[in-house]
């Protein structure tokens, strides 16, 4: 998605980032130690989210939280550049922990009650796979696939989006019907939509690659 590659660059041509990476490895901070900690604030914001639904603050730190995520995750790659200190190791701790971190932030906006228990499991698996092909192909060979229509900065922006207008507008869209949820609930079954084509779409894209 556009705005996946958007973002990549942005993250690699950001001085404000890179300035920050140099203040945590000058303060001896490793990019591990960044890794773990965007996987903390993913776990805050699953927490907020099953306690948010009827309290919109806490709802608002879910936002805030899945802010700092995304934050220190940029922040663990661009401090191993900075540092010289990227490896294999490093790189498969990232998506391990990213992973997690998936799950615990989508896990608790279903927890939270903000979407059916059958779209958000189908929406976790499509997230898992998507992933899962990415990584898989470079497994077999190829290069890591990160195109397709929904990639993971896609996603956290799309979930950062819809806990705000949540927060603004907590109501059911639309106001009666089957089918009535709030912005964030919206935003999970886009991704069980999405995420699962993507998977589909980088199986086919490594398939023909090989």
């Amino acid at each position: 998605m556009a705005l996946d590659s958007l973002f990549r660059a942005f993250v690699d041509n950001c001085e404000g980032l890179r300035r920050m990476a140099r203040f945590f490895a000058a303060s001896g901070i490793s990019p591990n130690f960044l890794s773990l900690l965007s996987l903390s604030f993913a776990a805050l914001a699953g927490l907020f989210f099953v306690l948010s639904m009827n309290n919109l603050l806490l709802l608002l730190a879910a936002g805030i939280f899945v802010c700092l995520n995304a934050l220190f995750d940029c922040l663990d790659g661009i401090l191993a550049r900075e540092t010289g200190n990227a490896s294999k190791k490093g790189d498969f701790l990232d998506h391990v922990l990213d992973r997690y971190a998936d799950v615990f932030i989508m896990g608790g906006i279903v927890f939270g009650g903000y979407v059916s228990w059958a779209i958000g499991i189908i929406a976790i698996i499509g997230v898992l796979l998507s992933s899962y092909m990415g990584t898989q192909a470079q497994a077999v060979g190829l290069s890591r696939v990160y195109g397709g229509l929904v990639g993971r900065a896609d996603r956290l922006l799309l979930i950062i989006a819809a806990t705000f207008l949540t927060f603004v507008f907590p109501h059911p869209i639309p106001a009666s019907g089957l089918l009535r949820f709030s912005f964030l609930g919206w935003t999970l079954v886009l991704f069980a939509l999405l995420c699962n084509a993507t998977a589909v779409q980088r199986f086919f894209y490594a398939w023909r690659k090989m």
